[in-house]
């Protein structure tokens, strides 16, 4: 079994699936795919993601606000706890930095990540990153919180110096269709190096589409062509790589409907 272990279902393209989120995630469990963690943004869809853990016993979500969605103000600490408290709400985020698209927000940023990192600490449920060019930032933020429990660099593609300063503070490294394009080299050799318990797959969709579907709408069915793909470069089977990751999500989302098996 597969666990897509960050994907934006309110969010997916539906039109290979004639607009029918059932049926595309019928598609993704038709290819083995047990598990869907589905990703909080914003307080304006944190309702939506909710919802859908409701619809589906095999979705549970995260409620956030991404770096990129701040709308110039933090969340509220005392919103952002009272939405934790949901018992489908298994993880914090996505939350982090990214310079590369707002570089003027950092310090509203920074603030917001902050306010994320204690909220982590308040309900011990652990902390999904995005990071995109504040390498030393967002580090230096996590080092700061020392957080008790673990959490999760997603959609990671920085390099291995990075990957190995986040295991030793207790993270895991979550790998999606990036790892799979021409110019991702570097990835794959950070892809062949993370330790085989704190490796997951995802496929952040609709976004990052694997080869072959590069270019297309990604969806969670694709969650199949990451973990061949990251098999083969680990040189281990399929088998041991779905069962490897499926079971490194459950230690890190313990609050997590996953199915045995």
């Amino acid at each position: 079994m597969l666990v897509d272990s960050h994907c934006h279902l309110d969010r997916l393209d539906l039109t290979a699936h004639d607009g029918s989120l059932d049926a595309a995630l019928d598609a993704a469990r038709a290819r083995g795919v047990g598990h869907f963690l589905c990703i909080g943004v914003s307080a304006e869809n944190a309702a939506a993601v909710k919802a859908l853990t409701e619809r589906y016993a095999d979705v549970d979500c995260s409620v956030g606000v991404h770096p990129l969605d701040l709308k110039g103000a933090t969340p509220a600490l005392d919103w952002l706890v009272a939405e934790l408290a949901h018992p489908h709400v298994v993880a914090i985020g996505e939350t982090g930095l990214d310079y590369h698209y707002e570089p003027e927000a950092a310090e509203l940023q920074q603030e917001a990540f902050r306010l994320h990192l204690e909220a982590a600490r308040i309900t011990g449920k652990p902390v999904i990153v995005h990071t995109r060019a504040a390498r030393a930032d967002t580090l230096r933020l996590l080092r700061e919180a020392a957080l008790p429990q673990a959490g999760v660099l997603h959609c990671f593609t920085e390099d291995w110096e990075m990957a190995r300063a986040a295991l030793d503070l207790g993270f895991y490294i979550s790998l999606s269709g990036i790892v799979t394009f021409r110019n991702a080299e570097a990835l794959r050799e950070v892809a062949r190096q993370v330790p085989a318990d704190r490796l997951l797959v995802e496929t952040d969709s609709p976004y990052l589409a694997p080869v072959p579907h590069r270019g297309k709408p990604n969806l969670p069915e694709y969650v199949r062509e990451v973990a061949e793909f990251l098999a083969s470069v680990r040189g281990i089977s399929f088998e041991q790589l779905a069962a490897q990751t499926t079971a490194n999500f459950r230690r890190l989302f313990p609050l997590a409907r996953v199915a045995q098996g």
